[in-house]
């Protein structure tokens, strides 16, 4: 089994209370950054080509870096086609897409795979209005994994397994390999450092069922030799490069953010969750900082403060 990282946006950084925010403000530090970036995962199983989400659309506007935004995704290096193939793959030659869940960023390019089953968290299929004869809502009828309690055997090695709280169809993609589990998750965290903190995220549908993903996977790392695969930070394909074994007990030292390069914007912004962009010219002229205060993304309902210049 060969896994690979398609590496999308770089340099980037979120907020300590973005990623450690959703169950509480208390000790949140106001001036800390970690690293942030986007990657969605391969798997090549010898026998077929499976992709774990697909990245941005290729259109999406490039993001003007905000000092004060509290997740800044980079730099993009390569729309998700072009990374694919950077990678030594052709989108003809995939024939599953697992959907971790429905966000944006995440489900981009669905649209480039047409001949490829998508495998999603039905809720999210059905948020999507995702339909076609190659859409697969996935039903957990495979039992428990491990501690999981619902999965569905995708592939030899490959299970997709419930895991809601992000969004109510959030999954999470386990690939065993050489002795090792891989976990490409749905958003559970969005840096490795809120893993090893047992913190939240602020950005979910049900907190309730997020927190009970989170022990599930801190439970499941405890007792299995795993290798976390995070999206939003450059951990995530670190890890993955040396085949970094999580150990909760032990979290490494942070990497300081680099230089960020700030830009000139558009008018237009990006919600940094979900990826809708707001446009002025689509919306009677009104510029996004004369929307009123409680004006919500009309995607994934978050506020102002969740979006990015472009």
């Amino acid at each position: 089994m060969i896994i690979k990282a398609v590496k999308l946006y770089k340099n980037g950084f979120m907020t300590q209370a973005l990623a450690f925010g959703g169950e509480g403000m208390e000790n949140i530090d106001p001036a800390v950054k970690y690293r942030s970036s986007l990657q969605n995962y391969l798997i090549d199983t010898g026998n077929e080509v499976i992709l774990v989400d697909t990245g941005m659309p290729t259109e999406t506007p490039v993001t003007a870096p905000n000092e004060n935004a509290s997740l800044y995704m980079g730099e993009r290096i390569s729309d998700y086609v072009t990374a694919l193939a950077e990678t030594g793959y052709k989108p003809e030659q995939v024939t599953k897409i697992l959907v971790t869940h429905k966000h944006t960023d995440h489900t981009g390019e669905l649209r480039s795979f047409p001949n490829a089953k998508i495998y999603i968290g039905p809720e999210d299929a059905d948020a999507m209005e995702l339909n076609g004869e190659n859409v697969v809502r996935v039903e957990y009828n495979d039992g428990a994994y491990y501690n999981f309690p619902d999965c569905k055997k995708i592939a030899e090695g490959v299970y997709f397994i419930q895991a809601k709280g992000h969004t109510n169809g959030n999954s999470i993609i386990i690939a065993e390999s050489n002795g090792l589990f891989y976990m490409m998750h749905g958003d559970v965290t969005y840096t490795d450092e809120a893993l090893y903190a047992n913190k939240l995220s602020v950005v979910f549908e049900d907190v309730k069922e997020a927190r009970a993903t989170l022990d599930n996977v801190r439970e499941f790392i405890k007792n299995h030799p795993t290798v976390y695969l995070s999206t939003h930070t450059p951990l995530g394909y670190e890890n993955l490069e040396s085949n970094k074994v999580i150990d909760l007990n032990n979290p490494p030292e942070s990497i300081p953010v680099g230089e960020i390069t700030y830009q000139a914007p558009t008018g237009k912004y990006i919600c940094s969750v979900c990826g809708y962009i707001y446009d002025p010219a689509e919306n009677d002229g009104v510029k996004f900082e004369d929307l009123p205060e409680n004006w919500r993304c009309p995607r994934c309902k978050q506020g102002k403060e969740k979006f990015n210049k472009a």
